[in-house]
């Protein structure tokens, strides 16, 4: 059981819903030509567990409010974009250990505790200046990263697929889960800088 005891009580918006985001403008999304097929993989996705837990967005909240008071300072560090094949132990440790490695200077420098971000753990999709790709007079949709198609130049693998959500789903669970394991045992123990050598 987490204790949650010290958390403040945050309050949603009243026209906050899980499927507001819905009421705007969508940019950058893709085209997904199958309605079937991305109807399917949006239902499995609603039925998986969240990748993040209430009392883990509630305390990050309460930490951010205390890094905009000057309280705390806030570090966040990660890739611009990852592809699937980045889910792999020594990629993820060496994300982390880079961020940890940043916030002990951060520490040291500024006499404050950091609030370490790890921007990985689902980075797999990245906006484009166009919808359309093309080469030698071929015509493809835009790579826009692993969670909706594939980087290949060939129809096949342009074609956004809604089944690659669940993919990106897996692997960040994956991430979150080693990520958790690697801080539970004690990785990012800041009197343990030695775990961290790239």
């Amino acid at each position: 059981m987490v204790d949650t005891s010290g958390l403040k009580v945050v309050n949603t918006p009243a026209d906050w819903a899980p499927e507001s985001w819905r009421n705007y403008p969508g940019l950058q999304m893709p085209t997904y030509r199958d309605e079937t097929r991305l109807q399917r993989a949006l239902a499995e996705l609603r039925g998986l567990p969240p990748l993040v837990t209430s009392w883990e967005i509630l305390s990050l909240r309460e930490e951010l409010a205390q890094a905009a008071e000057g309280k705390r300072f806030l570090l966040q560090g990660g890739d611009c974009a990852e592809t699937f094949a980045d889910c792999t132990s020594p990629t993820i440790a060496n994300r982390l250990k880079v961020l940890l490695q940043m916030s002990l200077a951060l520490v040291h420098g500024l006499r404050l505790p950091v609030v370490r971000v790890g921007r990985f753990a689902g980075q797999y999709a990245k906006p484009r200046s166009a919808d359309m790709e093309t080469r030698d007079g071929v015509s493809l949709p835009s790579y826009r990263g692993d969670l909706v198609n594939a980087p290949e130049f060939t129809a096949e693998a342009r074609e956004p697929a809604p089944e690659r959500m669940i993919q990106g789903h897996a692997r960040s669970a994956m991430t979150m889960n080693f990520v958790r394991a690697l801080i539970d045992g004690g990785f990012a123990d800041l009197h343990h800088p030695e775990y961290w050598d790239l």
